[in-house]
């Protein structure tokens, strides 16, 4: 089993941090919001977004593949009443010369081996693709 720690606190009604090891992340926790921290519903896409991105990192030696770069698209939708993410959205371009069918295992994989994606699959509706980056 592997367990984590993270610490939060308030510095004003402006704002918050998270700490982790050595890592700090100021969070946007103002009433009126704030456009240079990251909210509660934005951390929770980014979290799913660095999931697939170490989960990628994780899988494409097992699988050899090829890969030149990598990126997440994000998009959740909340309801007010009662508040939760009702569905998230994403899709993944990759930048390789690897088949279709390789770039269908690489997403199979990261839909299954991912703890964020695993746990956010089980609580709201996610879906996702994945596709070649275009030249």
């Amino acid at each position: 089993m592997l367990e984590y720690d993270v610490s939060a606190r308030r510095i004003d009604s402006y704002g918050s941090e998270a700490t982790t090891k050595e890592a700090r992340i100021t969070l946007d926790t103002c009433l009126a919001g704030r456009a240079d921290a990251f909210n509660p519903a934005e951390m929770l896409l980014a979290s799913l977004a660095a999931c697939i991105l170490k989960g990628t990192e994780r899988v494409i030696p097992m699988l050899q593949f090829d890969l030149r770069g990598i990126e997440v698209s994000l998009h959740g939708v909340r309801q007010d009443a009662p508040p939760k993410m009702l569905r998230i959205a994403y899709e993944i371009v990759v930048d390789t010369d690897e088949t279709d069918q390789r770039i269908d295992l690489l997403h199979r994989n990261l839909q299954k081996y991912g703890t964020i994606y695993n746990t956010l699959a089980e609580a709201t509706d996610l879906v996702g693709s994945i596709r070649r980056k275009e030249i």
